[in-house]
C-alpha cells in the first residue's frame, strides 16, 4: 500500500481491544503488514483477532519488543503514557492516531463516511450489509461488531470502503468521503466540543471536507442537521446534498410506520415523493427508519434499486449492544443498549414501549464519563423519565479524572427536586450491582429490563441471568 504507509512493514497497535482499532488492526493485517498490539484488559474484540500477537498492559518494552515502524494509538491513550513515549522518541517509529491511520486507507478507496452523534454504527452497519450482499464487495470498518458479519471489520475486494467515522476526538474531519453521511447533529463529547455551536462547526468543515464531486446524505428532520444542510447550501453551494426524513418532502422519505409487536418495524418508502415499495426492518424503532433511509440514499448512489435495498435490508439483523435481545429471566425479557446520550436514551426506551406495549419498563442506566453527565444531566433525567422504573449506577470514567459534585445522584435529584416537572417515577441509586440485582428480584409484575450506557453495564443482563 501506498502514501503514508510507504516504508512500513510491522505496526503495532495501542488499545486493539477497542471496537475501532481492532477494527483497524484486520484491516492492516489483511492488506499483508505484521501487526501486534496491546491494551489494559482482555475485551470481546479480542477474540476475533486470531494470528495477531497482542499483551495485556502497555509496557515500553513493546518498541523494543515488536520493533515496528509505526505504532498507532487510540484516543483513549493520554500522551504521558510511557509506551507511547517511548515510540515518539525513537527514530525510527512513526506515530498516528487511530483516526489518522484509518483515513490514509479510506481517503485511497471509494469512500462512504457515516458521522453523527447517534445512530451512525447500525447506519454504517446497513449500508455495509446491502453492498455486501448485492455483490458490491465493500471494506467495511465500524465502531461495533455487526451481528451478521460477526466482525467490526472487513477488507473487500472492491476499491468501495464503509467506515463510521468518529467525532468524539475530531478525527472524522481527517475523511474525504465520496459520500458523506450525516444522521444527526447534537451536542455530545463535552470534553472536546464545549458549545454546540463548536459541534455544529467541525460538521461543516466535513461536509466541506469531501470529495468536491461527492455528494453529502444529512437527516433534513434533525434539526441540527437541518441548519446543517443551510450552512452548506450558503458556503458550498456547488455541494451535492441528499436529504432524508419524514413525510415526501425529502429526497429519501419514509411514512405509514407500523410497529411490530416484540420488535421490528415496517413503513412506506418515498423517493421525491414518489411512492416506491414497503419497507420492513427486524430491527426496532422510529430511529432506525430513519437510518435505514440514509442507507438506502447511500447505495442508491451506487446504482442499488432501491427494490433490491428492501429485498436486502428485511433480513438484517443489527449491530451488538443496539437494543439486542440478552435472554430472559422469570419474569424479565432482558435487552441491552449501547444509548449513552439523552436522545439516544429516548429513542431506545420508545422503541421498547413500540414493541412491547404491555410491559412495564425498568431501566439500569451507567453514566458515561463526568464531563458528559455534568453538562447533560437534566436532559438524562428527562429521557429516563420515560421509563417506568429506573436504577442508576455509579458513573462509567472512561479515562476521566472525577469531578467534585457530580455523580448518579445528580441525575436522581433532578426529578426528586422537580427540575423535570410532572414526573414521578421511582427513581433509585445503587452503589453496585448486587445492590440492582436484589432490588429487582423485589419486582412482581412482568416486564422489560433494559440495561443501557457505553461502559461494562452490557455485562449486567448476563450476569443476572446467571445469578441464582
Amino acid at each position: 500500500m501506498k502514501g503514508a504507509f510507504n516504508g512500513i512493514k510491522r505496526i503495532h497497535l495501542m488499545g486493539i481491544g477497542g471496537a475501532g482499532v481492532s477494527g483497524l488492526a484486520l484491516l492492516l493485517k489483511g492488506l499483508g503488514f505484521e501487526v501486534s498490539g496491546c491494551d489494559l484488559a482482555r475485551t470481546s474484540y479480542l477474540e476475533k483477532l486470531a494470528g495477531i500477537p497482542v499483551t495485556i498492559g502497555h509496557d515500553s518494552s513493546h518498541i523494543l519488543e515488536y520493533s515496528p515502524d509505526l505504532v498507532i494509538y487510540s484516543s483513549a491513550i493520554p500522551d504521558d503514557n510511557p509506551e507511547l513515549k517511548a515510540a515518539r522518541d525513537a527514530s525510527s517509529v512513526k506515530t498516528a492516531g487511530r483516526g489518522d491511520a484509518l483515513s490514509w486507507i479510506f481517503n485511497e478507496k471509494f469512500g462512504i463516511g457515516i458521522a453523527g452523534a447517534h445512530g451512525k454504527t447500525t447506519t454504517s452497519s446497513m449500508i455495509g450489509y446491502v453492498l455486501e450482499k448485492a455483490g458490491y464487495a465493500p471494506s467495511i470498518a465500524i465502531g461495533g461488531e455487526v451481528i451478521d458479519a460477526g466482525t467490526n471489520a472487513i477488507l473487500g475486494k472492491s476499491d468501495i470502503m464503509v467506515a463510521e467515522l468518529d467525532e468524539s476526538d475530531g478525527s472524522f474531519e481527517k475523511f474525504s468521503p465520496d459520500i458523506a453521511v450525516v444522521t444527526n447533529v447534537n451536542w455530545d463529547h463535552v470534553d472536546k466540543y464545549h458549545t454546540f455551536r463548536e459541534v455544529e462547526e467541525a460538521f461543516v468543515r466535513f461536509v466541506r471536507g469531501s470529495r468536491e464531486d461527492g455528494s453529502a446524505i444529512i437527516c433534513a428532520d434533525d434539526p441540527g442537521g437541518a441548519k446543517l444542510i443551510e450552512t452548506i447550501k450558503f458556503t458550498d453551494p456547488g455541494r451535492k446534498i441528499i436529504t432524508y426524513g419524514w413525510g415526501a418532502n425529502w429526497d429519501w422519505s419514509a411514512s405509514d410506520v407500523l410497529f411490530h409487536e416484540g420488535g421490528g418495524v415496517a413503513f412506506s418508502l418515498y423517493n421525491k415523493g414518489n411512492y416506491i415499495c414497503k419497507v420492513n426492518l427486524k430491527v426496532a424503532g422510529e430511529h432506525n427508519v430513519l437510518n435505514s433511509l440514509a442507507a438506502c440514499a447511500a447505495v442508491s448512489l451506487l446504482g442499488a434499486a432501491p427494490l433490491d435495498f428492501a429485498e436486502i435490508i428485511k433480513n438484517f439483523n443489527g449491530a451488538k449492544r443496539r437494543f439486542q435481545l440478552v435472554g430472559k429471566k422469570g419474569k424479565f425479557i432482558i435487552y441491552d443498549d449501547y444509548a449513552h446520550h439523552p436522545a439516544e436514551i429516548k429513542a431506545v426506551i420508545n422503541s421498547a414501549r413500540n414493541c412491547f406495549p404491555r410491559l412495564k419498563i425498568t431501566v439500569a442506566f451507567q453514566p458515561h464519563r463526568y464531563t458528559r453527565t455534568k453538562s447533560l444531566y437534566k436532559e438524562f433525567a428527562g429521557a429516563l423519565s420515560l421509563a417506568d422504573r429506573v436504577f442508576l449506577l455509579p458513573v462509567y470514567s472512561a479515562d476521566e479524572p472525577p469531578i467534585e459534585g457530580v455523580s448518579s445522584e445528580i441525575i436522581a435529584n433532578a426529578l426528586n427536586n422537580d427540575i423535570i416537572p410532572h414526573v414521578k417515577i421511582p427513581f433509585f441509586v445503587c452503589s453496585n450491582r448486587e445492590e440492582l440485582f436484589e432490588a429487582l428480584d423485589n419486582i412482581s409484575e412482568d416486564g422489560l429490563f433494559l440495561t443501557l450506557g457505553a461502559g461494562d453495564i452490557t455485562e449486567i443482563g448476563g450476569a443476572y441471568m446467571s445469578r441464582n
